[in-house]
């Protein structure tokens, strides 16, 4: 669909790509990719959906994603509290003072962020197969990676396929524009999750997108980095939050099982749970964004 709008967004120094749908005078929702994922992540069924329920949305490139700026991560770390500056940043550009943030994945944890530490900016919030921004997920993931048990006071690690799909794609190194979309497709086929329809025409076109729009497709790997960082701001009590919370969560979600979305809900005293059986860690099943986003219709705006 045709954005109204498409502008750069000033972060600091970095630029960001940004498009906007529907009325501008609508009630704003600001859309927060995951982990590694253009604002193009956000399918243009969900974003049709949205406008059609009357609501204004903001989709954006995360820096070291798409067609904004890139970082030279050893020189330039960045944090949690960085991403959640630079969804500020898309606001501030088409000023907004305030949104129903929608957050996907690591975009779920950039709006529990924005939500406890900038709740005058967050009017509802939607967080969809995230998990708790204080959740440290490295032990977890070592145990299972060196072939231990559990421990049952921790989230849950990814499903076993999960962790054999990385293991293979570690062991390879795509170099040609070729090999670098199949790792891609294969990659959202296994978070898929194995139980909805996979549309694999939708992901393909999304993945060849995803890497034609990039300057450097290596960037995007930084998110990891940052995502992995434990600081102390993630830290804070997410009981603190006043916004109206939504949390969406698959059944089938191979990278973090459900117990993550039910321990999220748990944490925000007033949160929602809605379970969407068989849905795994993306939207690329068929009906899918159409689902999602009658389901954001249902907060206020």
């Amino acid at each position: 669909m045709a954005a109204i709008e498409e502008k750069f967004a000033l972060s600091g120094e970095l630029h960001l790509w940004t498009e906007r749908f529907g009325d501008p005078a609508g009630p704003v929702v600001l859309l927060v990719m995951g982990t590694s994922t253009p604002g193009i992540g956000w399918p243009d069924e969900l974003v049709e959906t949205l406008v059609s329920g009357g609501r204004q949305v903001i989709r954006y490139d995360h820096r070291d994603t798409g067609r904004s700026s890139c970082v030279d991560f050893a020189a330039q770390p960045y944090t949690l509290a960085d991403l959640a500056g630079d969804a500020l940043a898309v606001l501030d550009a088409y000023g907004v003072a305030a949104a129903h943030v929608v957050g996907a994945s690591l975009g779920g944890a950039i709006g529990q962020w924005l939500a406890v530490h900038r709740p005058e900016r967050v009017t509802a919030l939607t967080v969809i197969m995230s998990s708790p921004m204080g959740a440290d997920a490295g032990p977890a993931w070592a145990r299972a990676l060196s072939g231990q048990e559990p421990d049952p006071a921790d989230l849950p690690p990814p499903e076993p396929r999960f962790l054999e799909h990385l293991a293979r794609s570690a062991a390879m190194t795509p170099a040609t524009r070729e090999e670098r979309l199949a790792a891609g497709l294969e990659t959202w086929r296994v978070l898929n999750g194995g139980v909805l329809p996979f549309d694999e025409d939708a992901a393909r076109r999304f993945v060849e997108e995803s890497y034609d729009r990039t300057t450097n497709p290596d960037a995007p790997l930084n998110h990891d980095k940052a995502g992995r960082r434990m600081t102390e701001d993630r830290r804070a009590p997410l009981d603190s939050i006043k916004a109206p919370t939504l949390i969406v969560h698959g059944t089938a979600d191979p990278l973090l099982p459900l117990p993550h979305g039910k321990a999220l809900a748990a944490a925000i005293p007033h949160a929602r749970l809605e379970t969407i059986a068989g849905m795994g860690h993306a939207l690329l099943s068929p009906g899918l964004p159409r689902r999602i986003a009658e389901l954001i219709l249902t907060q206020p705006a």
